[in-house]
């Protein structure tokens, strides 16, 4: 297989949602097509390397359900940085809450941070192999 393309995010909104991941963790929008009355396609991205995230906007109760807790609480996602403090200086002051403070593992520097749906999310700059 050659890479993954994108993940899906089932979210409430999509204004919302593309506010939060563009605005406040600085990724782009890759796509926002219009499908169909009250259907979307957005992908928004941390960099045009990466796999993207397919913002799915939850389709009656059973989905709604699953917004922000779609991995039973577990980290879902792992965000990579080649500069920890940099960018999480940038987010903390875009309003990004972090649930801890940075700490310093074997495999790098991580902090968790939950998205503005709880799912939470590793923060990560990698220690050089």
């Amino acid at each position: 297989m050659a890479h993954l393309g994108e993940v899906v995010l089932v979210v409430r909104d999509y204004d919302e949602a593309i506010g939060y991941y563009v605005d406040k963790l600085g990724f782009e929008l890759v796509e926002d097509t219009v499908m169909s009355p009250g259907k979307r396609w957005v992908k928004v991205r941390p960099s045009a390397d990466g796999a993207a995230l397919l913002l799915a906007k939850a389709d009656g109760d059973h989905q709604e359900s699953r917004i922000g807790d779609q991995t039973g609480g577990r980290v879902a996602f792992f965000l990579y940085t080649d500069d920890f403090a940099r960018d999480h200086a940038r987010m903390l002051a875009a309003g990004v809450e972090f649930e801890e403070e940075p700490r310093h593992e074997p495999f790098g520097t991580v902090a968790v941070f939950a998205d503005l749906y709880g799912n939470r999310w590793d923060f990560i700059e990698r220690t050089s192999a």
